[in-house]
């Protein structure tokens, strides 16, 4: 199973100019290919009777070499990948746009301009030679990082990327699947605010809520950074550290949800979560900012990875199901819940519990029966069942 390795770079002054110098060429080379594939789609909207063939990766990074290198000699002094690489990354963007191709339910925009300092990031390939806390690149030479690296792997290529003052090392490597054993069979997962999960075996695990905590810092930041000079030295100085106090709170969050997630799919046979419209439920603008302090769909991502690396089922239950509305004891479905009613209260057999923990317990009751319509004995679901119905009594 191939997943992707990550991991920070420890650089002197020269090898950080020179990642620079990288990172800018690729960008470069996007925004010159950008520039001049909006000038062949203006020209065929004009002259629909004298059309320009739409270029290839290939043809661009031709017209690159004759174009651009000879007038810019500091394209030279760089890697041939990471330009070349860009202008693939360009070809696969117009492809995307052009097919319609939807992410999240939106449909993928039309290709944009590059900014410098935002999301800097170069593509290497050939050959890598990997010795414990050191890995040898072309042009660049070896780098230096701050953990040790895998041992007896082939690396084919690389992608350094830059996070703040900060740059990092990612590449795939080949791992085992890991089996291991399972505690529970089947959990149900509802995903929250007030809690980030809440499990049908009765744990509840709380957000990092990083965000919130550091907000008035962040704000303050930004309020500082607004009176000085745009592009002085203080000015860069006031936004790399708001990019670091960015990347705080971001990896706190995945901390959070890399624990989750691994707990889940290291201990649980099949792990039942709801298909969330997260991009809809963002469009609340009450409650945006606490759903994505959580983050929904990275723990979605995670789950999906971790549950083929440690041999457990993911289950995704579709978003219509009233996993909230309906009674986990009796199953008579509400007709309507609202979103303060933190209590579940039966109007059928008078049965009270947690509205979270009410919908987890059916979102495992509900994979149960899905089970069984695929051939799964009933004496299994009927044991699930149990088990479930006697946690909801102890509660």
């Amino acid at each position: 199973m191939l997943l992707g390795f990550k991991t920070e770079l420890k650089l002197n002054h020269q090898q950080r100019e020179l990642l620079a110098k990288h990172a800018g060429t690729a960008r470069h080379a996007y925004n010159w290919g950008l520039s001049l594939c909006k000038q062949i789609l203006s020209h065929n909207q004009t002259f629909p009777d004298n059309k320009i063939k739409f270029p290839t990766a290939i043809e661009l990074h031709k017209w690159l070499n004759r174009l651009v290198k000879p007038s810019n000699q500091w394209y030279y002094d760089v890697s041939k990948c990471a330009p070349q690489q860009a202008l693939r990354n360009l070809r696969n963007a117009f492809s995307d746009f052009f097919s319609k191709k939807l992410i999240n339910g939106k449909p993928v925009g039309f290709p944009r301009f590059k900014k410098k300092y935002y999301h800097d990031s170069f593509y290497l390939d050939g050959r890598f030679q990997v010795d414990n806390f050191k890995i040898k690149v072309p042009v660049i030479g070896e780098l230096k990082t701050y953990e040790r690296l895998p041992q007896g792997i082939t690396v084919k290529n690389v992608t350094i990327i830059r996070q703040a003052d900060r740059w990092f090392i990612s590449f795939k490597i080949d791992t085992e699947v890991k089996i291991t054993p399972k505690v529970t069979e089947v959990v149900g997962v509802d995903l929250g605010v007030k809690f980030l999960a809440t499990l049908s075996t009765g744990e509840v695990f709380g957000g990092s809520k990083s965000y919130r905590k550091f907000e008035s810092l962040l704000s303050r930041m930004q309020r500082l950074s607004r009176h000085k000079i745009k592009g002085s030295k203080n000015w860069r100085k006031a936004q790399c550290q708001i990019a670091r106090l960015h990347q705080k709170i971001t990896n706190i969050r995945r901390d959070t949800l890399h624990k989750l997630t691994t707990y889940l799919a290291k201990n649980h046979g099949k792990v039942v979560i709801e298909d969330l419209n997260v991009s809809g439920m963002l469009a609340n603008r009450k409650l945006a900012k606490s759903i994505s302090d959580m983050g929904f769909y990275e723990f979605r991502r995670q789950l999906e990875y971790k549950s083929k690396l440690y041999g457990c089922e993911l289950v995704v239950v579709d978003r219509w199901f009233p996993s909230s509305k309906t009674c986990s004891n009796c199953g008579h479905k509400k007709e309507s819940l609202f979103l303060g009613e933190r209590v579940f209260n039966c109007e059928n057999c008078g049965f009270q519990i947690d509205r979270d923990l009410n919908a987890s317990i059916n979102l495992a009751m509900a994979v149960s029966s899905t089970v069984t319509a695929c051939g799964v004995d009933n004496a299994d679901v009927a044991t699930v069942k149990q088990e479930v119905n006697a946690f909801s009594a102890n509660e």
